[in-house]
């Protein structure tokens, strides 16, 4: 008997250790728990490696990002370029940290910063720096900004990396602020191209002679070649880098912001500096990045600190809660970031947030990580990390489609061209003010919608490919930026516009796009004229003007529809139901079945995530068919627009889900009580009873 136990138990060893060892990497399980320790110079007198595992396992964390080298070294260093940490007193301390994390079986990611050198390395190489157009350096304190083709990032750096894996039986490397640097981010200063001698050589010999550029300028040829030129050098170091580490020891993860030559796709959540915050933030970054690079791992971070300025107060404790469940809900693992160790910590609030999360994620990552979408409607995001009027037409659009409960992806511009296929899978695609798309991509969207996807654009999208927006909507552009402030839209066809019951006319602010529309097979929401401004007894006069809000042109087996009118801004900015109501009358009317995903009784602000998943176990690594659907609920009801308070619960939520097969049960992953169910035609009835912080209902097959 004991030695048939025995058999059984090497069998089942032999059989983890062989699934373990099948080429697979150790970050590919997507069950990230990661703990970044951004340590301040000052902690390496203090640190212990006792105290950091013993605080790692109390928040079942499996990965730890703590600092390494660059801007300054957190070991003994023997490179007379490396400046060393003059806080550093014990020597061994990266190494104690390194065994004792192992002996726990969590896994270390190190961090570099190649942005920056000491004050005594730039006076013994000021060449390796960056200077301004104005001859200005950027200096934080006694640290000088380096110049990334300088020999301090293409050479020195790889030297740093190298002692590091040499020394120390690493997991991972993560890069801090990688690329190019012309701003200071710490002061909120821009200041221009770097103009350094190396920078000028090498893009001399990118382009046969030319000098590099002293403005950021668009229009600018010479710029567009600058860009092509950055992106060319940057992924020629990532490269180099690439092959440095693997050529070590191929299961180091590489993990930094980009996606080229990269293992961990690293984003993060930062606290809003401006209003309306944005509460969706981590769903937004994972969603992004997710879709938009499906090859590769994703680790968000929620940043602890409320801005750079106020790095010792941590955000609100719901805000983080609501960060992690996004993170976990949208295919990423757990990953936080705070300044120093957890010991002594200046803002402790977010301690058991951590503890609940991370533990939850432990005792269930079978549920999470492996996940396919569901979602028949793509909207297209403005870049990685979106700013300014485009971020806030996008995120308007997201606002929608979110406290609507239609389940949507993301798909960054940039990378259409790379995913052609599954651009072409989607039944509806939105641009939110996309305005600068590759010819590629273009053609693509084109070809999509001869295929039958929709499409609908708004604001500016495509203002510089005038012929595929005539193409594509039937439009052509008169005036592009015109102030619709005091301007009125008539929803006129009530055949599409059915939500605007008692209503004839929608105010409008922001950009109103005057566009001859002549060319679509629809013309709708007439404009109306601004009127009499003064006093009560004089207003009036909002007559027609001849211009409309929206166009739809027909297609042979799909439309397209494009308001040329910043849709998403005015809702994101001010929230008033009508200007949401027209885009959901709109898919209504293109696209019916978007509703029959998830319909459901449940607040606006209870987010709602559908995915198919594949249990996430060392036996399912090379499956890839679903074992079901899993329905995660958000609480966001305690965020009130400029604060985060404990959400409301919310009690008998009903749910009707598309599900394609008859689940053989149904549970609650929080507490794994089963729920009653009823299925029919391709749709599942469930109800919950109490919705608190979060919840996911697991519909197995």
């Amino acid at each position: 008997m004991k030695s048939g136990i025995l058999l059984l138990y090497f069998i089942l060893q032999t059989s983890i250790l062989s699934a373990q060892n099948t080429g697979a990497f150790w970050w590919k399980r997507n069950n990230l728990r990661v703990i970044q320790m951004n340590l301040p110079a000052y902690e390496a007198a203090t640190i212990n490696a006792d105290s950091i595992v013993t605080d790692l396992v109390a928040c079942s964390a499996n990965t730890l990002l703590i600092n390494a080298g660059g801007i300054m070294a957190f070991y003994p260093t023997k490179l007379d370029f490396h400046y060393r940490n003059p806080f550093l007193k014990d020597n061994n301390v990266l190494a104690d940290v390194v065994r004792k994390c192992h002996e726990k079986n969590i896994k270390v990611i190190v961090r570099f910063d190649f942005s920056r050198v000491h004050e005594s390395i730039f006076k013994a190489h000021p060449d390796w720096c960056y200077i301004s157009p104005k001859g200005e350096r950027i200096i934080n304190t006694d640290m000088y900004v380096a110049s990334i083709n300088a020999p301090y990032v293409q050479e020195k750096a790889f030297k740093i990396i190298e002692e590091v894996i040499d020394a120390f039986p690493i997991d991972g490397i993560f890069l801090n602020m990688p690329g190019y640097q012309v701003n200071n981010p710490y002061e909120g200063k821009y200041h221009g191209i770097d103009q350094n001698e190396y920078d000028k050589k090498r893009f001399a010999e990118f382009t046969n002679g030319q000098s590099l550029p002293v403005e950021e300028n668009k229009a600018d040829p010479l710029f567009q070649k600058y860009l092509e030129f950055k992106k060319t050098t940057v992924e020629d170091w990532s490269e180099r880098l690439h092959k440095l580490v693997k050529s070590k020891n191929e299961q180091i993860a590489i993990c930094t912001y980009s996606d080229k030559f990269v293992d961990i796709i690293r984003h993060e959540s930062q606290s809003m500096t401006t209003l309306p915050y944005w509460p969706y933030n981590a769903s937004d970054n994972v969603g992004n990045a997710v879709n938009s690079f499906p090859g590769h791992i994703i680790s968000n971070a929620s940043i602890q600190q409320i801005s750079f300025q106020s790095r010792y107060n941590a955000v609100e404790p719901e805000e983080t809660r609501i960060r992690l469940y996004e993170n976990i809900a949208n295919g990423s693992g757990l990953d936080m970031s705070m300044m120093g160790d957890m010991r002594g910590y200046e803002d402790e609030r977010n301690y058991p947030v951590f503890r609940k999360v991370y533990g939850f994620h432990k005792k269930n990552e079978a549920y999470f990580g492996k996940y396919k979408s569901v979602a028949k409607i793509a909207v297209v995001a403005p870049g990685a990390w979106p700013n300014g009027e485009p971020m806030q037409e996008y995120r308007g659009i997201q606002l929608m489609l979110r406290e609507a409960h239609i389940p949507f992806d993301i798909v960054e511009d940039g990378q259409i061209t790379n995913l052609e296929q599954k651009i072409k899978g989607y039944k509806l695609i939105i641009l939110p003010e996309i305005t600068y798309l590759k010819p590629e991509a273009i053609r693509i969207l084109q070809e999509a919608s001869a295929q039958g996807t929709h499409l609908i654009g708004t604001n500016r999208t495509m203002f510089d490919a005038p012929e595929a927006l005539q193409a594509l909507f039937g439009a052509k552009i008169e005036k592009k930026d015109n102030d619709g402030a005091g301007n009125y839209l008539v929803p006129d066809d009530r055949s599409i516009f059915t939500s605007f019951k008692g209503q004839n006319r929608v105010f409008w602010k922001f950009n109103l796009g005057l566009y001859d529309l002549s060319g679509a097979d629809k013309k709708l929401l007439p404009v109306l004229a601004k009127g009499r401004p003064g006093p009560p007894e004089i207003i009036g006069g909002h007559d027609l003007t001849g211009y409309y809000a929206l166009a739809i042109k027909n297609h042979p087996t799909s439309k397209a529809a494009l308001f040329p009118i910043s849709l998403g801004r005015i809702y994101y900015m001010h929230g008033y139901q009508e200007h949401k109501n027209l885009l959901l009358d709109l898919i209504r009317y293109m696209l019916p079945e978007a509703a029959h995903s998830i319909q459901t009784n449940a607040p606006a602000r209870v987010e709602t995530i559908l995915k198919e998943f594949t249990k996430n176990t060392i036996e399912n690594s090379r499956k890839t068919t679903s074992d079901g659907q899993i329905l995660h609920l958000i609480n966001l009801t305690g965020f009130s627009g400029n604060t985060y308070f404990e959400p409301l619960p919310a009690n008998n939520l009903q749910f009707r889900i598309g599900v394609a097969k008859k689940p053989q049960k149904v549970f609650t992953l929080t507490d794994r009580k089963p729920l009653n169910f009823t299925w029919k035609d391709g749709a599942l009835n469930v109800t919950l009873t109490r919705l608190a912080e979060f919840e996911s209902i697991v519909m197995e097959w």
